[in-house]
């Protein structure tokens, strides 16, 4: 018997949550990953705590997109986000690229992270047709924590990401360590032990590492920032 295939999707239909239509999300897949290993880093600003002051982020990989766009990633409250669609003056505006080791201001990606993206996809083109199977996963490089809450509301948890894991489909998941199912150590990525952070229903925001590192610490600045931040 003959298979009959579905018709693609037309043109004008539009994602409910992103608002763009599927065409264009179909583009913006992510299909490779180059972690950042030279330190570049994205320049934010933040209307709530200074409109004249812009803050450095530390990029944690570049992306090569299916219509050839490349574009950094940093994590952003609950998500991965590229780093050009910061664009909430409140909570964080993107400025540009920034490298600390020149002190140079730029805002397209590196050239020599989109040859190495290009080359690679090319390279390993493996045609998967499984959406849940797993592409490439890179080490976390920037020290990146999860927030999750305890076992009741009122604690918090704090847990390193150890990896990031591109899917098929052009996710990117954020992996944790179950502590209960470490058979060796140290934990690596691929490690039968890891789960997707967004499979973790206590799971609530990303932090960098100094922001994680105050709040352990509990610096009351950055406690009461995190209570604004979930009473929001």
């Amino acid at each position: 018997m003959a298979q009959l295939m579905a018709p693609p999707p037309p043109d004008n239909v539009v994602d409910l949550f992103s608002g763009k239509l599927l065409s264009q999300l179909d583009g913006e897949q992510i299909i490779r990953l180059s972690p950042e290993y030279d330190g570049l880093s994205i320049l934010y600003s933040n209307r709530h705590t200074d409109a004249n002051k812009l803050y450095a982020m530390k990029v944690l990989c570049w992306a090569l997109l299916a219509n050839g766009e490349v574009i950094g990633l940093v994590p952003w409250l609950d998500r991965l986000c590229p780093c050009t669609d910061l664009d909430d003056p409140q909570t964080g505006y993107w400025e540009g690229y920034y490298d600390p080791a020149s002190d140079q201001l730029f805002f397209d990606p590196p050239p020599h992270k989109v040859a190495e993206l290009e080359s690679a996809a090319d390279y390993f083109d493996a045609g998967l047709d499984n959406p849940n199977q797993v592409v490439q996963e890179i080490p976390d490089t920037i020290g990146t924590h999860a927030m999750l809450t305890g076992d009741n509301d009122h604690t918090l948890v704090l847990t390193e990401v150890l990896s990031w894991r591109l899917m098929n489909d052009g996710r990117v998941e954020a992996m944790l360590i179950n502590e209960s199912s470490v058979q060796s150590t140290p934990v690596l990525p691929g490690d039968q032990c890891l789960y997707p952070a967004s499979e973790n229903p206590r799971f609530r925001y990303f932090f960098q590492h100094h922001i994680a590192n105050q709040i352990k610490s509990e610096d009351p600045v950055a406690l009461a920032a995190i209570a604004m931040l979930f009473e929001s």
